[in-house]
């Protein structure tokens, strides 16, 4: 059955000389294999266990010793033993202190007493602190301060450390307006510190080290316990001056001192100094500048060296000098280094055949050096039984041709006032035939040029001879073959050919054994391709390679590791062949690879470093300090660059009360950069956070700061926008922007306002105000007085703004300009002139003149006109002033006048003068209309201009297609002033013009106005106009509705022939609603008729309405004959197509546009329609 090469082996190897394994069935003395240490602490809590165990044949009997005498442990019911071993349990339900002794656990069989180290058994008690209140200290700034931590002893000794800010309430003076801080560590620095024995130093105390308490916290690592001691809250007093101090010592005290340390321990060396500026700490050694190398440190700010592991060479005089500029002081500490008794060469067992010699060697060293003591079976070799062939030498025993008698468990104890070392080794005597111990005939697969480590361990009395042969030929020794003392062959840089079959034989006088080993030697596996360490942005993709090359009988198989962790796959990082590959990588992705090669011979691994380029981490650990009005230092911790380096921090401030969250911009540092100062606004509440800039990218923001108010400033900034104006004529308001509350920089912000007459020699008036105007009354009606202003709170005065002049208030203008004149005049403008009035009369400052003027009517009489008054003004020009008025109408008289205007008031109005406007060009013509009279013409009408700006002269027409496919030219028609119509004809039903009208004076043409005809009809339209007429149901209809109509007119005729009565509807406007022809009594109304000839006269313009009346009614004859006729009434209608609704009444009166008679145009353009047409129209 094949294996692999044990680690066992190397093992053996490395120790170098073996000393014979003794197989256990072979008898043998007492071998003590574990104990507990020298030092024990136990909780008496818990079961208190005292481990001995130890092995030989027959098995050991175990016993204990307490204090020095025998400790019966059947006899004591809180302990007991454990089956086949000395491990002793002490339950201690009761009274556990009175196990704290000495103990020593004894091995014994019928060959000897095998012996433990003395094992001192201590309690471990619970740290309790005294709760005691501790009274604030009150120190005067500038002093020294020690703040004593003493913890409870233990055991073990405790770790110490200060924290601040531990109190469960609020410090009597911490500030209401900060935020109560969380328990934090005391910052030390070269002022504050701590002591080795835990105390807590000031070099000397500032006012700022009254913002928090302290307390002294101790961890006790037994249970990992941490108790703290009350806090103690520190009052700084600040009454008088801080004066300088010369330094003195506060640890240790003198000028001199020495400490004793054993070799290997820790060597601490303190000096704290007090003083006033805090002194500088140097140190010497042995006269010459200390010289630092590892392991020796300099920490706490110079103040304490420590050296780890304490040698020899550690031992001297230090010097500590502390140095300020008022003085200088020095203290000597010597340091001498002992040690506890140590190892030079421990006894070991001995296995002897009879008559063989052997010696056992107990070689210890230490400072003072040791004494040697030997025992027997735990019995000093003095009083022990004397043997002739045992001899003692100092730290050697001799024995010589030994025999049974020799067999024991010998101790050799080392010890001085330091310490003592206690080992057991055994001399048995035996004979015994040679064995080989562990397998026999394995299968070793090794690789090519490794060594190889053949086992061959065995045992036998006397000691075997071994030999070493390649199948059973020759020995092997020398060149790449070497025996070890433990049996093992070592075969140096194997190689193929030493491929083969091994064979180790052991024998003595009393016999012989053997083994044999066959090796196979294998190709090595060895990495092709190693996998590369990248550095990348996050997000981009990675493949790491690891490519093999092995023996082509070993199988092998690829793992890849993260750190110490195989790698997950997953979606996102998969395996190719051999390749890692990782896509989108981020942050978590980073670390060592390591790409592992296993076969069953040999393991081979490449490692490669990903490094993930990202925005960096943010900082933390924020810290204000150097407080000042207008600064304060922000100090932070640099987070992780994440591999690309930070350029820049960002600092950001917060400094709204009410509104928190807003972050702003501050300022911008370099990145080298962990402490910079904040220019700061006074009188302002702050938090700040940093962002770390990178190339990559900006960071998360860091955890704010603690809030931090600056202190008050008198303001920095002007009142702007100061000015002094009159509300009235015999007062001054002074006014002026105020100053935000970011820059008041104190509390209680007022205004303090100054004045003075303008060139007088009067003194400066002041007043102070905390709003934003303020008044000065009992002054002359606009008289120039100097002002200024500045803003002042709690700290102080602003500065003051410069002077401006304001003017008191201004009263009514005296005198009105005279000489009002116009000249230029134009259809639309004119040019006015006026004669300046005098600068006393206008009781203030000249703003404008101003004119008003209004239309007072048009030269043409017949026209209205608007007579709404306008006005303009003009600023003061020059000594003739004049102004342009523009905007006017032409052909108009205008009236005007004018006024001199101050800022408060207009004075009194002048003449009105008279003007009139020439003729101009008309506006547009108004009521522009196009209409379809048959479906080959189109209808155009306008009216008059709403504006004729003078005598209108006639009326110029342009029209042409729109949408012909062949281009007509422009047409243009022109007409007298009295003809406002016109019908052209088109040449097909979807012909389109676009007309435009303008009319004209003598001066010019007018405005024109251009509009196009609309779509009048469509494929479907002009279909249903050809077609309806010969449908056979509308020319009965047509014949039937002209039968009804005859007899109706027949039946009126008897009617009214027989003399009947006639009802009549009084109604002066005709209803909505149907009427029924016929009154309650069967007879027919005639009026019904007359309704009808009524409603065609509905859309007349009322004139015409009443001129129709003064004609008086149509006879019955008249309407019949009209009936009769060929003649619709369209032409008393709308000049087109009336409508008819379902009940036969006239849509038309409601729904179209009223005409004038005068519209109808009775030319050839416009033809009559008859009845039959009208209603194909309308179908």
């Amino acid at each position: 059955m094949g294996t692999l090469v044990e680690p066992v082996l190397l093992l053996l190897l490395w120790q170098g000389v073996w000393a014979l394994d003794i197989p256990l069935e072979v008898r043998q003395p007492p071998t003590i294999i574990k104990q507990s240490m020298k030092e024990h602490i136990v909780d008496p809590k818990d079961t208190m266990v005292i481990e001995c165990e130890a092995k030989g044949n027959p098995h050991p009997i175990f016993s204990w010793r307490r204090n020095g005498k025998y400790y019966n442990v059947a006899r004591d019911p809180q302990a007991s033993m454990r089956r086949r071993s000395g491990t002793l349990d002490i339950y201690a339900w009761n009274n556990p202190e009175q196990y704290e002794a000495e103990y020593q656990c004894i091995a014994s069989n019928e060959y000897g007493s095998a012996y433990s180290n003395k094992i001192i058994l201590r309690l471990y008690r619970a740290p309790v602190w005294p709760r005691e209140i501790l009274e604030p200290v009150v120190i005067s700034a500038g002093l020294p301060l020690v703040l004593s931590c003493d913890p409870p002893p233990g055991p073990p000794k405790p770790e110490t450390y200060w924290m601040s800010s531990c109190s469960y309430a609020r410090p009597f003076n911490w500030p209401i307006q900060t935020a109560f801080p969380t328990m934090q560590p005391v910052r030390q620095d070269r002022r504050v510190s701590m002591g080795v024995n835990g105390d807590l130093y000031f070099s000397n105390v500032l006012f700022n080290d009254s913002a928090t308490d302290y307390c002294c916290n101790a961890r006790f690592p037994y249970k990992n316990v941490i108790q703290q001691k009350m806090p103690v809250v520190v009052k700084v007093l600040t009454t008088r001056t801080v004066a300088e101090a010369a330094p003195t010592w506060l640890s240790p005290t003198g000028s001199s001192s020495s400490i004793l340390v054993l070799q290997g321990e820790e060597l601490l060396l303190e000096c704290i100094a007090a003083g006033v500026p805090t002194p500088h700490i140097t140190w010497t050694k042995d006269g010459d500048a200390l010289v630092v190398r590892s392991p020796m440190k300099v920490k706490n700010f110079n103040k304490m060296i420590q050296i780890p592991k304490a040698t020899f060479d550690d031992a001297g005089e230090y010097s500590c000098s502390a140095t300020n500029k008022i003085g200088y002081i020095e203290h000597t500490i010597t340091v001498r280094v002992k040690a506890a008794p140590f190892w030079l060469e421990k006894p070991a067992n001995l296995v002897l055949a009879p008559e063989e010699n052997g010696h056992l060697v107990c070689r210890s060293d230490g400072v003072p050096r040791p004494t040697i003591s030997w025992f027997i079976d735990g019995e000093p070799i003095e009083t022990a039984t004397p043997q002739p062939n045992r001899q003692v030498s100092g730290d050697t025993l001799t024995l010589r041709s030994v025999t049974a008698a020799n067999n024991g468990v010998y101790q050799c104890n080392a010890s001085n006032e330091y310490g003592y070392l206690l080992a057991n080794a055994f001399v048995n005597v035996l004979h015994a035939i040679p064995r080989i111990l562990g397998p026999r005939n394995e299968l070793f697969k090794v690789i090519e040029g490794s060594n190889t480590f053949l086992d061959c361990r065995y045992f036998g009395s006397p000691v075997p001879e071994l030999r070493w042969s390649k199948y059973g030929q020759g020995n092997l020794e020398g060149n790449r073959f070497k025996i070890h003392s433990n049996g093992t062959l070592e075969i140096k840089r194997i190689r193929v050919e030493d491929q083969g079959t091994y064979l180790c034989i052991v024998s003595n006088v009393a016999g012989r054994d053997e083994s044999q080993v066959r090796v196979e030697v294998k190709e090595p596996t060895l990495i092709v391709t190693r996998p590369q360490s990248m550095k990348v942005i996050r997000g981009t993709d990675v493949r790491f390679e690891c490519s093999v090359k092995a023996d082509v009988t070993t199988p092998v198989t690829t793992t890849w590791m993260k750190g110490k962790k195989p790698v997950t796959l997953s979606w996102r990082i998969s395996l190719d062949e051999s390749n890692l590959v990782i896509s989108n990588v981020n942050r978590g992705d980073e670390g060592n690879y390591t790409c592992v090669i296993k076969s069953e011979l040999d393991q081979k691994s490449a490692s490669a470093r990903l490094m993930v380029m990202d925005r960096p981490e943010p900082p933390t650990n924020l810290e204000l300090s150097d407080p000042y009005e207008r600064s304060v230092r922000l100090s932070w911790v640099p987070g992780d660059s994440n591999h690309n380096p930070i350029t820049d921090y960002l600092v950001q401030y917060d400094d709204d009360d009410w509104l928190p969250g807003k972050w702003r911009n501050l300022s911008l540092y370099p990145g080298n950069l962990n402490s910079v100062i904040l220019h700061l606004t006074p009188f302002t509440y702050y938090e700040f956070r940093v962002i770390a800039i990178n190339e990559i990218g900006m960071s998360r923001p860091s955890r704010p700061s603690k809030r931090f108010q600056s202190s008050g400033a008198p303001p920095d900034i002007i009142p702007k926008n100061l000015k002094g104006v009159g509300t009235w004529r015999n007062n001054m308001e002074i006014s002026w922007e105020p100053l935000t509350y970011r820059e008041w920089n104190g509390p209680h912000l007022k205004y303090l306002v100054w004045w003075k007459r303008k060139d007088s020699r009067e003194d400066w008036r002041n007043a102070t105000t905390k709003w934003l105007k303020y008044y000065i009354y009992d002054a002359d009606t606009f008289t120039p007085y100097e002002l200024k202003v500045q803003a002042v709170n709690d700290f102080g005065l602003g500065p003051e703004s410069p002077v401006v002049i304001g003017y008191s208030g201004e009263d009514r203008p005296l005198t009105a300009p005279l000489n009002l004149r116009v000249s230029d005049i134009e259809s639309t403008q004119v040019t006015v002139h006026w004669d300046p009035v005098t600068r006393n009369t206008i009781m203030g400052e000249l703003k404008e003149y101003k004119v008003y003027y209004w239309r007072d009517s048009s030269q043409l009489r017949w026209l209205w006109v608007n007579r709404a008054m306008k006005s303009k003004a003009f600023p003061e020009n020059d000594l003739e002033p004049s102004g342009v008025l523009t905007g006017l109408i032409p052909y108009s008289n205008y009236k005007m006048y004018i006024v001199v205007a101050n800022n408060r008031y207009e004075g009194p109005a002048s003449n009105n003068i008279h003007f009139s406007t020439p003729e101009g060009v008309p506006s547009a013509p108004g009521s522009f209309r196009i209409q379809q009279r048959h479906l080959d013409s189109i209808y155009v009408g306008w009216d008059m201009p709403p504006e004729p700006n003078g005598i209108i002269t006639g009326y110029s027409l342009k029209y042409q297609t729109v949408n012909a496919t062949r281009g007509e030219e422009l047409q243009v028609e022109e007409f007298p002033p009295n003809v406002t119509s016109f019908s052209v004809r088109r040449y097909d039903r979807y012909t389109r013009y676009r007309f435009s009208v303008a009319a004209r004076t003598r001066i010019g043409i007018g405005e024109w106005h251009t509009e196009e005809s609309p779509h009048y009809t469509t494929e479907i339209y002009a279909q249903d106009q050809v077609d309806i007429s010969t449908q056979g149901w509308f020319i009965g209809i047509m014949c039937a509705v002209a039968l009804i109509v005859l007899i109706l007119l027949i039946v009126c005729f008897i009617k009214r022939s027989r003399g009947g009565k006639y009802p009549v509807r009084e109604k002066k406007d005709i209803s909505l609603e149907p009427v029924d022809d016929k009154d309650q009594e069967g007879s027919f109304d005639y009026r019904s008729l007359e309704r009808i000839a009524r409603v065609s006269t509905l859309p007349y313009p009322r004139r015409e309405e009443e001129r129709g009346l003064q004609r008086g009614q149509p006879s019955m004859e008249a309407m019949m004959k009209r009936s009769d006729s060929d003649d619709s009434l369209v032409d008393y209608g709308e000049g087109g197509e009336i409508q008819f609704n379902e009940d036969g009444s006239f849509i038309g009166q409601y729904t179209g546009t009223r005409r004038d008679v005068r519209e109808l145009d009775f030319g050839g353009g416009l033809e009559l329609h008859s009845p039959m047409n009208t209603i194909y129209s309308l179908a």
